[in-house]
């Protein structure tokens, strides 16, 4: 379990009137965005429940207790791809969903990515590795092949950055 929804009750000014609201409770999580030593973007593609469908999606997880966004990049890169990176860094802290959920998502940047071991994943995963030349995600994302909000967000924050095309 790695939700708490609690309700709020909030009274708007100047007004007072008040609402309930239901707001979603979570670890904050990390997003890698994970580059190749040859240009490529290793993304995973699992089952996902609340759609029903296998999707493509960008590694991640939840950071633990007492992990910087970057160690928590790193590890999760490696137990569900088998990747390390020679370099990680935070490029953004996103607010997912404001309006529910109080969690943030942190954007790790993986550069240098090499394949170095098998994928350690939990007993409930079932990941599939998938790489794709940085050049092809905005293809990957017009076809409708790529619909991860969240990770389609990590691309446009990591746009500034001197990656190649995206």
């Amino acid at each position: 379990k790695v939700t708490n929804v609690r309700e709020d009750r909030y009274r708007f000014e100047p007004e007072q009137t008040e609402a309930d609201f239901l707001v979603c409770e979570s670890a904050d999580w990390v997003i890698i965005l994970p580059i190749t030593v040859d240009g490529r973007v290793v993304f995973v593609r699992q089952f996902r429940h609340g759609v029903r469908e296998v999707v493509l999606e960008l590694p991640g997880g939840l950071i633990d207790a007492g992990e910087s966004a970057e160690e928590a990049g790193r590890r999760e890169l490696r137990e569900e791809t088998g990747y390390e990176a020679d370099s990680v860094r935070q490029v953004a802290d996103l607010l997912p969903n404001p309006a529910l959920n109080s969690a943030h998502c942190h954007v790790v940047l993986a550069e240098g990515c090499k394949l170095v071991r098998d994928q350690d994943l939990d007993p409930l995963e079932l990941i599939e590795i998938v790489t794709y030349p940085l050049a092809e995600v905005p293809e990957l994302i017009r076809s409708g092949q790529f619909v991860h909000a969240q990770a389609i967000a990590a691309f446009a924050c990591a746009a500034g950055l001197d990656l190649g095309t995206i």
